[in-house]
């Protein structure tokens, strides 16, 4: 039997190497939609938007909640930094629910002094929390 293709995928935030390892493939969002890398890709850099991150590895597929920054795709590797990125067992369900209610409630309010992008980006990050644990 053929040996599966991988590469090597490395996910930095400001506070820990959050996964560093083998891949088949990686999925993950981006401000221009979401994208699936197989090794082998061309060069590619991406801006990354809250979303699900899933690795499909020799034994499964493994999901967490990815945020904001940046990935960089090459051939044979990834690299991405990201302002935070959870997995599941760290995410606490009630305080994301209570997130993504308090950011839909600021977005319907339509109250001048609203930051519409902050609010914005706190419900993505909720819903990316809700469901990587779905």
């Amino acid at each position: 039997m053929a040996e599966e293709k991988t590469f090597l995928i490395r996910i930095i935030t400001p506070d820990r190497i959050f996964y560093e390892g083998p891949a088949q493939m990686a999925e993950f969002c981006t401000t221009e939609g979401e994208i699936g890398v197989y090794p082998g890709h061309i060069p590619l850099t991406v801006i990354l938007k809250p979303g699900v991150l899933t690795l499909t590895e020799s034994g499964g597929k493994r999901r967490a909640a990815l945020h904001t920054g940046f990935a960089e795709i090459l051939p044979d590797r990834i690299s991405i930094l990201a302002e935070a990125a959870e997995w599941p067992g760290e995410i606490d369900i009630s305080r994301a629910e209570a997130a993504r209610k308090r950011a839909e409630e600021r977005l319907a309010a339509h109250q001048a002094d609203t930051d519409l992008a902050r609010a914005e980006t706190a419900l993505q990050r909720a819903v990316a929390r809700i469901e990587t644990l779905r």
